[in-house]
């Protein structure tokens, strides 16, 4: 008997999962791509990339000194 419900749970657990998922997917995360790909943002800045060399960016924060090792720490 416990066997039949394990089962039945089983498959509505499965159910539900794809439920959500798509509802996350389709309502949330697909208007939010379709926004940024149409006004062409690029929040991970990879047109860079394109350009022969190297990716490196300086840091915008201090620099690496004694003092501000010790306050990491």
């Amino acid at each position: 008997m416990k066997a039949g419900w394990m089962l039945i749970i089983g498959r509505f657990g499965y159910v539900q999962t794809l439920v959500i998922l798509t509802l996350f997917y389709g309502l949330l995360l697909g208007p939010v791509g379709l926004a940024l790909a149409v006004s062409r943002r690029d929040l991970l800045d990879k047109r860079h990339l394109r350009i022969p060399g190297s990716a490196w960016h300086e840091s915008e924060t201090g620099g690496a000194d004694l003092e501000r090792a010790k306050l990491t720490s």
